[in-house]
């Protein structure tokens, strides 16, 4: 809580108990009645409501949190309190919604606006303060309604409420625009993937692209490189089983594990440029073969545990081979081949019965750049929503302490006639 509240000129001391009621009780509506039912993977951790679903009020009104068109949800249970889960809930079905059990409901009362309100919640300075306040135990922590209650803030009259969050959504909407474009960008990705390679004739009519088994195009490797202890070894940098499956690339700019191997090892187990690695095994057989391909790497490093690698032969281009892995038919077929009981692996025949398509060289060359261009494109509007996100957090802090304000002739555009 704030124990130094600064207050701007024309604002005033308040705690959120004082602007709002704290979890309130909803008036009841008749069971045949449609009302939105919200459960906590409905609530983005961008503030905003999606997969909206409708339900008869008679099957939610027990056992779920009830609210209504106008109030401010705040997920309350780690980590999701941490993770910004809330919204503010409008053109609600009937006016009113039930939702997870999860959710503090924060109702405006006349002194605040629920978009104000709502800004309010998902400051960097509220989330910290309620995750210092939580009390539980680890994974079940949540935070407390005496601490919304007696959260402190300061309040602007209500004109600069509303120039501040009207100001605010400006960051919004450009955020949602660049989110849904990366979306559809991604669909793009996704059906370039099956186009080019799950179905390559469907583009090049008169492209000759035979089927070979995974054995017959590559150097199939399995490694133990970080089980091994041996005198005399050389320092070396490991690549783990999460480097593959967090990216699709293996590059200098991830931080590899530091370990130690003997000369044989790094002769076997050294990675080269356009090698491919796949996870091996793994903890359920739809997670089994996820893939990365080497794209530049320090000098000694090594393939670690749980992967193997796939080294293409002269007529296999690496990144092609990595695109091809990750298309939906070659992952199913990899987890058909999955076996086992608490953990999933994949064989050396395995590798062998999967198959892949294989045009020319050049067309290999031309696919991979093409699906390429297409990430590297999805990959820059990532990082355009990742700064607009960041100036947008920045900005809340500034005016929602007043250290910013609105310029006057601005929020007198908003003072009622």
């Amino acid at each position: 809580m704030n124990k130094a509240l600064q207050v701007p000129n024309g604002w005033k001391p308040t705690k959120i108990k004082d602007a709002a009621q704290v979890n309130p009780r909803s008036n009841s509506v008749d069971d045949d009645t449609l009302v939105t039912f919200l459960p906590m993977n409905a609530v983005s951790e961008s503030g905003t409501i999606q997969g909206v679903e409708l339900r008869k009020a008679i099957d939610v009104k027990k056992g779920f949190t009830s609210f209504e068109t106008g109030d401010v949800l705040v997920a309350k249970i780690t980590p999701c309190f941490e993770n910004y889960k809330g919204c503010l809930c409008t053109e609600l079905k009937n006016d009113r919604g039930y939702g997870s059990t999860e959710f503090h409901i924060l109702r405006p009362k006349k002194s605040i606006t629920g978009e104000y309100l709502h800004v309010l919640t998902r400051t960097h300075h509220f989330r910290g303060a309620g995750e210092l306040n939580m009390t539980g135990t680890a994974g079940q922590k949540r935070v407390p309604t005496i601490f919304l209650k007696n959260y402190d803030f300061s309040l602007p009259p209500l004109p600069e409420q509303k120039a501040i969050a009207d100001l605010l959504s400006t960051w919004d909407e450009a955020i949602e625009k660049t989110e849904r474009l990366i979306q559809a960008k991604e669909k793009r990705f996704k059906w370039l993937l099956r186009e080019l390679i799950s179905e390559p004739r469907n583009i090049w009519k008169d492209m000759e692209c035979e089927r070979v088994k995974l054995g017959e195009v590559c150097k199939i490797i399995t490694s133990n490189a970080d089980k091994k202890t041996a005198l005399n070894e050389t320092p070396v940098s490991l690549c783990n089983y999460m480097d593959v499956y967090k990216n699709y690339y293996i590059t200098n700019k991830l931080g590899f594990m530091s370990a130690s191997a003997t000369t044989n090892e790094i002769e076997k187990y050294q990675l080269r440029i356009h090698d491919v690695l796949l996870t091996k095994d793994s903890e359920t057989p739809d997670d089994i073969a996820n893939s990365a391909c080497v794209l530049d790497a320090p000098e000694n490093l090594l393939c670690g545990y749980h992967l193997a690698i796939l080294r293409p032969k002269k007529y296999l281009f690496g990144p092609y081979l990595n695109f091809a892995l990750h298309t939906p038919r070659i992952r199913y077929e990899f987890s058909c081949q999955a076996n086992g009981a608490t953990r999933f692996g994949l064989t050396m025949s395995a590798y062998n019965m999967v198959e892949l398509p294989l045009p020319s060289l050049e067309k290999q060359k031309a696919i991979a750049e093409a699906l390429t261009a297409s990430q590297h494109e999805i990959g820059l509007l990532k990082q355009l929503t990742g700064k607009y996100k960041t100036q947008k957090h920045g900005l809340m802090q500034k005016m929602l302490t007043g250290e910013w304000r609105v310029k006057p002739e601005i929020v007198n555009q908003y003072i009622e006639a």
